[in-house]
C-alpha cells in the first residue's frame, strides 16, 4: 500500500511539474507572438518611413535636362529615387536660347544635367541659362552634371590664345553652381580652375569589362597610350587588365581649317604680286603631322589604342596604319568620349580599325547605325550613383576605389 502511495504521489508532482512547464511555455509563447505581432508593426513602419523618405527626395530632388543628350539623362533618373523637372528650352526666331520653367525650385536640390556635342557652344549657353534660372528662383543647391566638359583639351597652348577652360570655369561658377560632376577629364589640372567642388569619375573600370567581354584573348594584347598625354589613362587600364603598356610618339592632330586658310592667302598674295610667290614659302604652313615613333612590341597581338576623345578619326586611323604595318593582328580603339563628325562612320568603315569602344557621354547614335564597328558603353550607372551620394552627403570616395593613382 505505502509504495502504490508513493507512486500515485510522485506521479501528482510530476503531472503539477508538467503543468507548470506547459503553463510557462504557453506565456511564452505569448509574450514571443505578441513581440512578432509588435515587431511586424515596426517593419511596417519601417516600410511606411522609406516610403515616405523616397516620397520627401522626390520633393526636394528635382532634375533639369538639357537639350543635349536626353537619352543618357533618362537612364540616369531611372536610377534615382527622382523626378524629372518639367521645363521647355526653345530658340526664338533670332536664334536665342529662352527656357520656360514649369514648376518652382524654391528650396530644392537641382542637378542639371548637361552634356557637350557637336554645338558645343548652343550647349554650353543652354547650360548657363539653366544654372542662372534656378540660381534666382531660390534653388538650395545646384549640381551640374556634365559627363563630357568641353575645352579641356587643349595639347599645347599655342602664342597668344587663350585657356578658354578657366573662362568656362569661371562662367559656370558665376551662373549659380555649386558643384559639377564630370566623367574623365583629358586634363584632370581643370579641377582647380573651379572655385567650387568638381567630382572627376572615371570610366575605366567599363571599359576594362568590356574588353574583357568582347575580346576573349585580351591576354594576348598590348595598351598603346595614342600620346604620351594619354599615358595615364592608358597605364590605369593596362593596370587593370593587367597588360604591358607602350605608346606613340610625334602623333599630332593637323588644322585643316589654319591650312586652308593660310594656303588660301598665299594664293591670293601671291596673285597680287608680281614675282613675289616665294615670299610665303611652304615652311610657313603649320605642319602639325609628324612621323610617328611607336615605343612597344606589337608583333603578333592585338593592339588596344587608348586616348580620352575621338574628335579627330583621321588621327586615330594613321595610328592604326602604323600598328598595323608593326605586327598587330587586331586593333581596337578604346575612348570614354567620343564626337564623331560626319564622315566618321565611312572613314572608320574602311579602315584597319576593327572595333571602337566609347562610352554614351556623348550622342551618336546615328553615326552607330552608320559603322558596326562603333559600340556604346553604359556609363550611366556611375554618374547615377555620384548624385546619389552627392545628395545624401556621402563620400564619393567608394567610386574612386579601384582607380589607379595616375588615372
Amino acid at each position: 500500500m505505502s509504495m502504490n502511495f508513493i507512486n500515485h504521489q510522485s506521479a501528482a508532482a510530476l503531472g503539477k511539474n508538467v503543468t507548470k512547464v506547459l503553463s510557462n511555455v504557453l506565456k511564452k509563447h505569448a509574450c514571443v507572438e505578441k513581440w512578432l505581432n509588435g515587431f511586424g508593426k515596426v517593419l511596417k513602419n519601417n516600410s511606411v518611413y522609406s516610403v515616405r523618405m523616397e516620397e520627401q527626395e522626390k520633393r526636394g530632388f528635382a532634375v533639369l535636362v538639357g537639350s543635349s543628350h536626353p537619352e543618357l539623362a533618362l537612364l540616369i533618373i531611372n536610377r534615382l529615387p527622382a523626378r524629372l523637372f518639367e521645363m521647355r528650352v526653345y530658340h526664338q526666331s533670332n536664334r536665342e536660347t529662352m527656357l520656360e520653367m514649369k514648376e518652382s525650385v524654391r528650396g530644392k536640390e537641382i542637378f542639371i544635367i548637361q552634356t557637350a556635342t557637336h554645338n558645343v557652344n548652343d550647349d554650353i549657353m543652354e547650360l548657363l541659362i539653366m544654372i542662372y534660372a534656378c540660381k534666382t528662383a531660390s534653388a538650395r543647391r545646384i549640381t551640374v552634371v556634365m559627363p563630357y566638359l568641353p575645352y579641356t583639351k587643349c595639347q599645347n597652348r599655342e602664342k597668344r590664345t587663350p585657356i578658354v577652360s578657366k573662362l568656362l570655369a569661371n562662367m559656370i561658377t558665376k551662373a549659380g553652381a555649386s558643384r559639377v560632376i564630370t566623367l574623365d577629364l583629358c586634363r584632370p589640372e581643370v579641377q582647380g580652375f573651379y572655385s567650387i567642388p568638381v567630382d572627376n569619375v572615371r570610366a575605366s573600370w567599363f571599359l576594362a569589362e568590356r574588353i574583357r567581354e568582347r575580346i576573349s584573348d585580351y591576354k594576348n594584347a598590348i595598351v598603346i597610350a595614342k600620346n604620351p598625354t594619354v599615358m595615364p589613362k592608358a597605364s590605369s587600364l593596362a593596370e587593370k587588365l593587367g597588360l604591358i603598356l607602350g605608346v606613340i610618339h610625334g602623333e599630332m592632330e593637323p588644322l585643316e581649317e589654319e591650312e586652308q586658310s593660310l594656303t588660301n592667302s598665299i594664293a591670293t598674295s601671291s596673285s597680287n604680286s608680281s614675282g613675289s610667290s616665294d615670299s610665303l614659302s611652304k615652311q610657313q604652313l603649320p605642319h602639325h603631322q609628324v612621323p610617328l615613333t611607336l615605343i612597344g612590341d606589337v608583333g603578333g597581338r592585338i593592339a588596344i589604342l587608348v586616348d580620352y576623345v575621338i574628335d579627330y578619326v583621321e588621327s586615330f586611323i594613321r595610328s592604326a596604319e602604323v600598328l598595323k604595318r608593326r605586327g598587330a593582328y587586331k586593333i581596337y580603339v578604346v575612348a570614354t568620349h567620343a564626337i564623331f563628325g560626319h564622315n566618321a562612320p565611312l572613314l572608320l568603315e574602311n579602315s584597319v580599325i576593327d572595333t571602337v569602344f566609347v562610352t554614351n557621354s556623348i550622342p551618336h547614335e546615328l553615326q552607330k547605325l552608320q559603322c558596326h564597328k562603333i559600340e556604346t558603353i553604359d556609363v550611366s550607372p556611375i554618374l547615377s550613383e555620384a548624385i546619389r551620394r552627392c545628395f545624401n552627403r556621402e563620400s564619393l570616395s567608394r567610386l574612386f576605389s579601384d582607380v589607379a593613382v595616375q588615372d
